[in-house]
């Protein structure tokens, strides 16, 4: 993957430091990286950030240049790829499979997989996370297979442009067709996990919409306005309709062994071909026969 400026006569830089800062908004921290790998090119030479700009001159970012994950084992496992192309993978993450090794999922989480994968085609990269579930919640999971793609998805996600979209089965019937959940998040005291609405809090914003209510439950979707941890497990706890079998923030199920609670939709702009990308992941088998079974019941 490449990145590729031509100069004309109306552009406003005088170097090429200033067309990788403004034009492509890149880190201090990328440009430094791309300085040292030498993948900086003027008119096909490698060239300094500094150096002027001329009429008609190209600007080329090889971001294809090789990296280490060592720390992460490759482990062969079956990957439900909803996307991908040369700057990133979409994936539909099953439910009890972590996003990233730990000490009690060294070799069996969703990274895992991902750098096996990357082997697998010859792709030499870091393993790039855009967004994170928990353990227990499936669905989409978005990896960047270079620098650059990560800092511009992250940026969408702190500018409101990436939207992302979760399916939940709560307790109890929801009345209210849509409504907006603001109320600030913060860690709970004497806890490292769990988190709870207090007003010294990071803002917090969930939209819920309701899908439909059957017996004592209710299928809705969530639109996380902010990212805060377990954000929509607390706020769904807050208004008094925990989710179903989600056992931190409510209890246990008999229907379910793990929170009902699915990342359904992912919508961007592609970073690079600037088109709009829209990806979905069809309920679980569990939460889907679970409403199914109650609808014919």
């Amino acid at each position: 993957m490449e990145l590729e400026y031509i100069v004309n006569e109306l552009t406003k830089y005088e170097n090429i430091k200033q067309v990788l800062k403004e034009e492509w908004l890149m880190s201090d921290r990328l440009i430094l990286r791309l300085k040292n790998t030498k993948q900086i090119y003027l008119n096909n030479q490698f060239a300094f950030v500094n150096q002027l700009l001329n009429n008609g001159d190209i600007i080329h970012v090889n971001l294809n240049f090789e990296e280490s994950s060592d720390n992460i084992v490759p482990i062969q496992m079956k990957l439900d790829i909803l996307y991908e192309d040369e700057g990133l993978i979409i994936v539909n993450k099953p439910p009890f499979m972590p996003v990233h090794p730990s000490m009690d999922h060294f070799e069996d989480s969703l990274s895992n997989g991902i750098k096996f994968y990357f082997e697998t085609i010859g792709l030499k990269r870091k393993i790039r996370p855009i967004n994170r579930l928990d353990k227990n919640t499936s669905g989409i999971v978005l990896f960047a297979k270079n620098e650059y793609i990560q800092e511009c998805l992250i940026k969408q996600m702190n500018t409101g442009t990436f939207q992302k979209e979760y399916v939940a089965i709560i307790e109890g019937k929801l009345y209210k067709p849509k409504q907006t959940i603001d109320a600030p998040i913060a860690r709970k005291e004497n806890s490292i996990i769990e988190r709870n609405v207090s007003t010294n809090g990071d803002k917090a914003i969930t939209e819920i919409e309701l899908i439909k209510s059957f017996q004592n439950y209710s299928l809705i979707k969530c639109n996380l306005k902010t990212g805060r941890t377990h954000q929509i497990r607390v706020h769904l706890n807050y208004i008094g309709h925990s989710i179903l079998g989600d056992d931190l923030y409510g209890k246990k199920s008999e229907l379910i062994n793990r929170q009902a609670l699915h990342a359904y939709k992912v919508t961007f702009i592609h970073p690079i071909y600037k088109n709009k990308i829209e990806i979905v992941a069809e309920l679980p088998n569990d939460m889907k026969t679970l409403v199914e079974n109650y609808e014919t019941n």
